[in-house]
């Protein structure tokens, strides 16, 4: 693997949709360790001064922002199950933002579509944009393909990506996603950080 350089002042770290539940009781997640090396990954992060940004999917009671249309979405507007607004609370215990890191609450899979990040990496002057979550199906699939168009540099840490299929995840990140993105380890990534 080639040698990962950044500069740490035009990158930063999206932790996309690390929900408490899945990444818990996740199989693919939990035989990774993806929780353990996403908190050296945040740690490393927050040494380099990266800006450090999580991402979460909400909504408003009655969920107004769903569609009739939204094949994705729809499902949970139908449910029945309460909506939740705070996208903190979805956040998995470990991985708990600090109080001057920024949280996105998203209506879509997409973390950029909808939402305030592009403002924020834009505000800052950010090139890079490192990620890592779940699902690699998901929100690392959409937001890298967006991304990708807005011109960023993309850095995805995959051993801190899971999905429900691992094989789904292997073909995306090996097959998909490096056409778009640097697809890295953890190690390496916190090597490039030190």
């Amino acid at each position: 693997m080639a040698e990962i350089t950044l500069e740490h002042r035009r990158t930063a770290l999206l932790i996309a949709d690390f929900y408490a539940e899945q990444m818990s009781k996740l199989e693919h997640a939990r035989s990774r360790h993806c929780v353990e090396k996403t908190v050296a990954v945040r740690e490393a992060a927050r040494k380099a001064g990266l800006l450090i940004m999580y991402s979460a999917t909400v909504f408003r009671d009655g969920y107004p922002e769903i569609g009739e249309r939204n094949k994705i979405f729809v499902p949970r507007k139908k449910s029945g199950a309460p909506a939740v607004g705070d996208p903190i609370k979805l956040i998995h215990q470990a991985l708990r933002p600090a109080d001057n890191e920024i949280v996105i609450g998203k209506h879509r899979v997409n973390a950029m579509y909808g939402t305030g990040l592009s403002i924020v990496l834009r505000a800052n002057n950010i090139h890079t944009l490192i990620m890592l979550g779940f699902a690699t199906s998901g929100v690392i699939l959409s937001t890298t393909r967006y991304a990708a168009d807005e011109d960023y540099r993309i850095v995805i840490v995959e051993d801190c990506c899971a999905d429900f299929e691992p094989e789904v995840h292997d073909f995306l990140c090996f097959k998909v996603l490096n056409r778009q993105a640097e697809v890295v380890q953890s190690t390496d990534l916190i090597k490039a950080l030190a």
